[in-house]
């Protein structure tokens, strides 16, 4: 018997890394995790990956995923269209330790992304046929594929999480933040009082029924924050509020004193199945 009820609140795909999060009604669930989340990627004249830590206006760069191509908008520049069905060159590229095959998207979208953020970048997009995989410390063994996120498939997060840091910002004098800052892909909803804040915490696998069968998902890692979630996603102005609140209360001894919110998850059962926003779902305690 499951332990926890929770609804599916929110979903968020993230198509170029550390660019704006589009908020979808329903997701496709893949090897990968939710279809196009974090396909793309900016990096430098190197090869390595940029993110909001040394670039916090990407925070402002927008995509929005049509049936044929993703448009990207930013303040002061015309639209970019990039098509789902086309690549150029072949490249090699660095996320975090990571050295992977990948396709650079051409120059035009490379000025666009220069243009915006003021250095020689390029965009490029993840080779489908490449298979990184996720720690297997923390996957217990089990092979989990991701593109260019951090290091696993999903991230999973509660609301009342949000609203717990919330109340601690409100109390400091400092503005309320929304979900976007932390990123998640599945955000999490009590129907009662089986979810707590930060619940989250001490799940182990969810279950949530689909058309086409369940989606099983497993909490292996919690996601220790850096700066990113103090860069404003609607200003992309930086400040410390967010990672002073968090000091205060998630400090997490499983991960060296680090600061987590949320969980990493992977993906047991359920590719090809769509998820829905309001979906309801059930969990079960780790132990």
């Amino acid at each position: 018997m499951s332990d926890v009820n929770f609804r599916v609140g929110a979903l968020y795909v993230h198509p170029i890394k550390s660019c704006a999060a589009v908020p979808v009604h329903e997701a496709l669930v893949v090897e990968t995790g939710l279809e196009f989340d974090r396909a793309w990627m900016v990096v430098d004249e190197r090869g390595d990956f940029l993110s909001q830590r040394e670039l916090p206006r990407m925070a402002l760069i927008r995509p929005t995923l049509r049936a044929a191509d993703m448009v990207l908008r930013a303040p002061g520049m015309l639209a970019l269209h990039i098509a789902y069905d086309t690549v150029e060159a072949p490249t090699r590229v660095t996320v975090w330790n990571d050295t992977v095959p990948a396709y650079d998207m051409g120059d035009l979208a490379a000025q666009w992304f220069s243009d915006f953020l003021g250095r020689p970048v390029r965009l490029v997009r993840f080779d489908p046929e490449h298979k990184r995989l996720s720690s297997l410390k923390w996957t217990g063994g089990l092979e989990a594929e991701n593109q260019f996120a951090d290091g696993f498939p999903l991230l999973v997060v509660t609301r009342s999480a949000l609203d717990e840091l919330n109340t601690r910002l409100t109390a400091r004098g400092q503005p309320a933040v929304t979900m976007e800052r932390f990123r998640p892909n599945l955000v999490l909803e009590a129907v009662d009082d089986t979810l707590v804040a930060h619940g989250e915490d001490h799940l182990d696998e969810l279950s949530i029924p689909t058309d086409e069968g369940p989606v099983r998902l497993k909490l292996v890692k919690p996601c220790v924050r850096c700066s990113i979630p103090d860069v404003d996603p609607a200003t992309a102005e930086t400040g410390h509020a967010v990672g002073d609140a968090l000091a205060g209360y998630r400090a997490d001894a499983r991960m060296d004193g680090g600061l987590t919110f949320g969980m990493n998850a992977i993906v047991l059962e359920g590719v090809e199945r769509l998820l829905r926003v309001g979906a309801a779902g059930t969990a079960n305690l780790r132990f």
